[in-house]
C-alpha cells in the first residue's frame, strides 16, 4: 500500500520544552489511524505539524512522497484537510455558506462557483447528514450538528486525507456514535485516509486499523488496534490499570478502568 504521510524524526519545542521528540510514523493511503495518549503527550501538536499549521524544529514530513515544505498552503489543502478540536468563535454564516468555504483551494478571485463545486458541497452535506441545516446559521446549531458541518466542509475540499483533532470531544454518546459512523463511512466508502486524535480508546480499537500512542512527546506504541490490549500496553501509556470485557455480541472488547 502506498504511503500517504511519512513523518521522520520530528521534534517540536516551545520555550525550551520538548513537546515532540524524534517522532517517526507512516500512514498508508486509505488507512484509518487513531492517535491516543494522555493529556500533554503532544497529540494535537503532531497533528498541526503534519497539517503545516505549526513549524517543526527538526526532522521532516512527506505528503504523497513530497516534502511538506514544498507545498503551498492552498496546494496542500487540495490533498489534506484539517478539522480542529471543538469550535472557536463562530461567524454568522449559514451552513451552506460555511461548507462552500471548504472549496477555497479550488477557487480564485477570478473564478465563480462551478457546478463541480456545488456537487462537491451537496455530496459532502449528504454524507454528513447536514443538508437539512443548509439555511441555518452555524452558530445556532448544537455541538454535534456543528461538528458534522466542520467535517462536511473538510470533505468538500475534495482532499484524500483528513486530520481530525478529537472530533467527538464534548459530545453526548449518541452524537459521538453518529460522528464515528460518518468518519468510518468516509474512510471505507470514499477511501479517504483518516488520522484522528482521540481519547475514546474503545472507538479507536473498533474503528482504526492501527493505533499510535504518544507519551511525553514520543511514540510509545505503533501497531494494529487489537495489539493495544496486549502486554499491559494501556497501563504503560496511561499509568493506570485497565480491565476489558467482550461486548454483548462477543465481537469487540470494551475497556473500563479498574
Amino acid at each position: 500500500m502506498e504511503t500517504a504521510i511519512d513523518v521522520k524524526n520530528i521534534a517540536y519545542d516551545i520555550n525550551g520544552k520538548n513537546i515532540l521528540r524524534n517522532v517517526s510514523l507512516t500512514v498508508r493511503k486509505g488507512e484509518y489511524v487513531s492517535i491516543v495518549g494522555p493529556n500533554g503527550a503532544g497529540k494535537t501538536t503532531l497533528l498541526k505539524v503534519m497539517a503545516k499549521i505549526l513549524p517543526k524544529n527538526s526532522g521532516n514530513v512527506f505528503v504523497n512522497a513530497l516534502p511538506l515544505g514544498s507545498y503551498s498552503q492552498k496546494k496542500l489543502a487540495k490533498i489534506l484537510s484539517y478539522v480542529p478540536q471543538g469550535a472557536g468563535a463562530m461567524f454568522p454564516f449559514t451552513v451552506l455558506e460555511f461548507v462552500m468555504m471548504g472549496r477555497y483551494p479550488h477557487l480564485s478571485s477570478f473564478t465563480r462557483i462551478s457546478s463541480e463545486d456545488k456537487m462537491a458541497v451537496e455530496s459532502a452535506m449528504a454524507i454528513t447528514e447536514t443538508t437539512q441545516f443548509s439555511e441555518n446559521l452555524i452558530n445556532t446549531l448544537s455541538g454535534g450538528e456543528r461538528q458534522k458541518v466542520f467535517i462536511a466542509a473538510a470533505l468538500a475540499q475534495g482532499s484524500s486525507m483528513m486530520l481530525l483533532d478529537e472530533p467527538t470531544t464534548f459530545l453526548d454518546p449518541k452524537r459521538q456514535s453518529e460522528i464515528n459512523a460518518i468518519l468510518k463511512s468516509i474512510n471505507r466508502q470514499s477511501n479517504v485516509t483518516i488520522v484522528s486524535v482521540t481519547h475514546d480508546i474503545n472507538h479507536a480499537i473498533v474503528s482504526s486499523e492501527r493505533i499510535i500512542a504518544l507519551k511525553n512527546g514520543e511514540v510509545v506504541f505503533n501497531g494494529a488496534s487489537a495489539e493495544l490490549l496486549e502486554d499491559n500496553n494501556l497501563e504503560l501509556i496511561f499509568d493506570i490499570p485497565f480491565h476489558y470485557a467482550l461486548s454483548a455480541d462477543r465481537n469487540q472488547p470494551v475497556l473500563f478502568l479498574k
